[in-house]
């Protein structure tokens, strides 16, 4: 059998492009039956690097950084809300609604690599956080994430105190932005091509198609 075609999917658990980009991926593969030809490892990426760990409203967090109006917040919400619903996914956008601090997630996303368990914890954060209300930064939550996918939640845990582990995800960060990637999701095939946003299903069909055969 030929190699696998490698995917990397640089993103932060809190983006929601990067969960429609997915879901659409997904479906590709899916619908193109390349579920055994291709393998996918989620690479670190924080949207917000610099978000103290209580985090911030959600709507001034947004007007802050993009300078968009309530009602444009709203509209585009609205819009992710529709897509997500198409795709499987629930958007539960709420008044109140903080943005959080995500490194401690990828921490332990590297850690769950290892394990063959990295994309189910990335939905399964990326479920806490926009429908269940949760902060990602909150250690019980982190915890309960890693009990719900199988892992050993104390060991995982254990590494955020790791400096290494905390600097190989730094490392890691630093490397794609080196390499160009300063928007997310960015989803590289065999580190060769690379396609940015959540592009369309057809986009990935077609992708795919050239580089599976």
């Amino acid at each position: 059998m030929s190699e696998k075609l490698k995917i990397d999917i640089v993103s932060d658990v809190v983006c929601p492009w990067c969960v429609i980009g997915y879901k659409r991926l997904e479906k590709a593969i899916t619908e193109l039956g390349f579920e055994d030809k291709v393998s996918i490892e989620w690479q670190p990426f924080e949207l917000n690097p610099g978000m103290p760990p209580e985090g911030q409203d959600l709507t001034e967090h947004i007007a802050e950084k993009y300078g968009s109006t309530l009602e444009q917040q709203q509209a585009s919400q609205q819009n992710m809300t529709e897509i997500g619903e198409e795709l499987g996914f629930k958007f539960d956008y709420f008044e109140g609604m903080r943005m959080a601090n995500t490194f401690d997630a990828h921490v332990l996303l590297e850690y769950a690599k290892d394990f063959g368990k990295q994309t189910q914890l990335k939905l399964r954060l990326m479920n806490s956080f926009f429908n269940e209300r949760q902060d990602v930064s909150d250690r019980a939550v982190l915890k309960q994430a890693l009990l719900d996918v199988g892992l050993n939640a104390d060991e995982a845990l254990a590494k955020l105190d790791n400096e290494e582990a905390r600097y190989e995800v730094r490392n890691k960060q630093g490397q794609w932005k080196n390499m160009g990637v300063n928007s997310v999701p960015t989803i590289v095939f065999n580190m060769k091509s690379a396609v940015t946003g959540a592009q369309p299903v057809d986009t990935f069909k077609q992708v795919l198609t050239d580089l599976v055969g």
